[in-house]
Parts: C-alpha cells; structure tokens; sequence
C-alpha cells in the first residue's frame, strides 16, 4: 500500500489553517484505502509523529525515510502531502528538502513554489508575460526606514488610494491591511513588515468581483474548473471572514457570463503555466465594475478546509474531494517515475 506522509501545521502564520486543512487531506486519503500519516510541524519547528520526534531525509539506500529520533527503526516514504500553508511550507523550502531526500511530493516545485508565494515576484513575472495585474510598489525595511517620505509619493504617484498593504510572502489575508489614505499607510506598512521583510503596496481594485479559478493537473494536461465568486459581509476579505463560518459565500460556479468565464479559465491555465506549477494551483481574480479582470495571486497549496474554495472548484469540473486527493498523490509519483498509488 502507498504510504503517505501528511505535514501540517508548521511555522507559519498560517498554522492553525493548515491543520484544519490537513484534517480534510487525511480523511480523503483515508477514503480512497491509501495510507495516511500525519506529521505535525509545530510552531516552533520541531516534527512529531504522534508525539514522538522524527525527522524526513533519505535512508541508507538513498530513499526518503521518516526516522525517529527517540530509537526505532525509520519508515519508508512513498510520497509527502504538504498541506502547509505560507512560509517554511509553500515557499520551496520543504519542497527542496523532499527533493534532497529524493521523496515524491505533491504539489509545485522548489522554484515554482518560492515565486507564487513570493506576490512582488508573481507580479513582476505576470507583467513579464502581459498578464493583467493591479500597479503595485514593492518596498523593504531600508525603504521605508530610510526615506519614508520618498515611499509617501511613490505609493501616492504609481498606486493611489485607496490601497493595500501585504506581506509579500505570506497568506490568508494575514498581515494585510487596506489603507484608505496616506495617513494609515505608516501603521499599515509597519504591521506588514511584522510579517515579512518585503512589502506589497497595491492599488485597491474599486468595487471589485473576487474569482477563483481551480487548476487540477500537470503542466499541458490540466483540468480547469469553473469560476467560483466568493461574496462576503465585510469592507474586504480579510483572515476573519475567510475563515469564519457564515461570513463568506463562495458560488460555484459564479454567474458570469461565457465570454468572462472563459477568460478567468484561460487566464488560470495561462498562469499555472508561466509559474510552472504542478499538481494543483487556486489562482484569483478582481474584476471591476467595468469588466477589466486583474490577476491577483496564485496559491500552489490552496487551502482544504471545509470553507475553502479548491474543493468545491475541483468538484463543478467533475472531480470530487477524494478523487482530487487521490490524483494529487498519483501526479507526485508520476513525476518521480514512480508507479502510481496503489
């Protein structure tokens, strides 16, 4: 029986996310008869299993092992689920450690992962292949501590207000703040750099429509769902209406007309694409009163939790929870020329 190794939790921000969403994981793997292990990363860093210590690396015969380090013997890997979300988990890091231990794992590559996380260098790569995305500045610390009024009318001049301010490399809404003049963008930056050493500084899309596209797939061969239109009661979709019961809806599909609709599905391949993804990817959009579509961001590990979107998207394209799990598993392995899950 295939094994796979479920990481979740980890160092991010987005933590307690993960884990709602890795609960989500193991039961469908456990739906589908494949074997299921779970791996917390706790906040610290540290890996247990069960409690115990245990680290991934590679075995004595070069294949990937998960070893405890309180004695045992270690176990053989088949395949790692990173259902981790945000920094030190979508970012390439673990991905490059599955690498190094010669592990199948699900999900985009070490470069693929570090630039869809990373939304200055998504934006500026999106820009590089003529896809739509909102005028932005990007900013880091030495910026905004050395010349503050310089970064003033930059942000005035290119982006405007209103305005938002994000963490170039983290998710879920965490650290964002929508700035509605200039005098809310010191405390707005400074809480972004709480955050991460970069900052996104972007032009507030007016009145937008917000879109997700699901891709399910490899590279030339993907399934694209439909659009899913998230509404929501608050002034913007920030951490506590994305994750509070009630407070989102997501339609899917969305009431959009063909010809949008086609577009959002072209636009999501188009990036899947460019960023070289693999696996799964949720991209979204803004779309403005006037029809202009903006391409906001893509998410290589998309949340599973029962209020996330990826699901429910996968599912209006005529695959189903455990079907979209189970396919994720068996494209891991068939990038590493291993057989598929069994």
């Amino acid at each position: 029986m295939t094994r796979v190794l479920v990481l979740m939790g980890g160092r991010s921000g987005e933590h307690d996310v993960s884990l709602v969403s890795a609960r989500g994981v193991l039961g469908a793997l456990a739906e589908g008869g494949l074997d299921a292990t779970p791996v917390l990363i706790d906040r610290d860093g540290a890996w247990t299993r069960d409690g115990r210590p245990v680290m991934l690396g590679p075995g004595p015969d070069g294949r990937g092992v998960l070893m405890p380090l309180d004695g045992g013997e270690p176990e053989p890997v088949d395949v790692v689920f990173p259902v981790l979300h945000g920094p030190n988990g979508e970012d390439g890091t673990v991905q490059g450690l599955c690498e190094m231990a010669r592990i199948p794992y699900v999900g985009a590559g070490v470069a693929a992962s570090a630039v869809a996380m990373d939304k200055a260098l998504f934006k500026a790569l999106a820009m590089g292949h003529d896809l739509p995305v909102a005028e932005a500045v990007v900013i880091g610390p030495s910026d905004w501590d050395g010349q503050p009024d310089a970064v003033r009318r930059q942000v005035a001049q290119v982006v405007g207000y209103p305005c938002f301010c994000k963490p170039a490399r983290l998710g879920s809404s965490v650290g964002i703040s929508k700035v509605d003049a200039a005098d809310g963008l010191a405390a707005a930056v400074a809480l972004a750099l709480e955050h991460d050493a970069t900052v996104l500084i972007e032009r507030a899309v007016p009145s937008p429509r917000e879109l997700e596209v699901g891709v399910l797939g490899a590279p030339g061969d993907v399934v694209v769902s439909p659009p899913g239109e998230i509404t929501y009661d608050a002034d913007w979709y920030d951490y506590e209406t994305k994750y509070t019961a009630g407070r989102a809806e997501v339609t899917i599909p969305a009431a959009a007309e063909p010809a949008l609709a086609q577009r959002l599905r072209g636009l999501a391949e188009a990036a899947f694409e460019m960023v070289g993804c693999h696996g799964l990817a949720r991209v979204d959009f803004l779309v403005d009163p006037s029809g202009a579509v903006f391409v906001s961001e893509l998410n290589t590990m998309p949340g599973f939790t029962p209020t996330s979107a990826y699901p429910s998207l996968m599912a209006a394209a005529g695959v189903p929870y455990p079907q979209t799990v189970r396919r994720l598993v068996d494209l891991a392995l068939q990038r590493a020329g291993a057989p598929a899950a069994a």
